[in-house]
């Protein structure tokens, strides 16, 4: 496994922490996580924030990793594969686990989610049929647009919401409206295998 495998397999590591972390019973196990408030009527609670930090730094591996793999010329198709695997772990468990906490519209993450089923799919057809797709552009900003969402959605909005402008929830829908559009594109470079079949 080359270096570059080695950090996003430290990315899939790290969602498995945060996914615990979100989940875990605390409470009923009789366990304060400590909260605060800000500004007198924000109520933060610290495991979103430590979950915010991990998700920052997972997040940061996303882009260390194809910068070491195109550097190094360390690029595969495993890595891609591999890439691809820990952004969805890393990206839709934290969808499905703020949509049930009830921090995020479901709508947002039942798109995002069955988008990346389906594109998954398509990628893996066409990789049956030629070789394995790495994301495009508009996939990449997606990504980069979600997880910066994500990333202030578990910061609870802050600083932002301070002054009553939720940008979290903006971004969000930008990354779902994004999660549409390169879905149709992968289906485009899809649709001339498909045809073939």
């Amino acid at each position: 496994m080359n270096t570059a495998n080695k950090i996003t397999m430290t990315r899939i590591a790290l969602s498995i922490v945060i996914i615990i972390l979100l989940m875990f019973p605390f409470y009923d196990l009789g366990i304060d996580m400590p909260t605060y408030l800000i500004n007198g009527n924000i109520l933060i609670e610290l495991r979103y924030i430590i979950a915010g930090i991990l998700f920052i730094i997972a997040s940061l591996t996303d882009f260390l990793d194809g910068y070491v793999a195109r550097k190094y010329n360390m690029v595969t198709d495993y890595g891609k594969m591999l890439d691809a695997i820990s952004d969805k772990i890393l990206t839709n468990s934290l969808l499905i686990i703020l949509a049930c906490n009830g921090m995020i519209s479901p709508i947002i993450a039942v798109v995002i989610v069955i988008r990346d089923i389906i594109v998954d799919a398509l990628k893996m057809f066409i990789g049956n049929n030629s070789s394995a797709v790495g994301a495009i552009y508009i996939a990449k900003v997606k990504t980069a647009t979600l997880m910066v969402g994500l990333a202030l959605t578990l910061f609870y909005n802050m600083p932002f919401e301070l002054i009553k402008l939720n940008i979290a929830d903006f971004l969000l829908i930008i990354a779902a409206i994004l999660s549409v559009i390169s879905g149709i594109k992968y289906y485009m470079m899809a649709k001339q295998f498909i045809k073939e079949k």
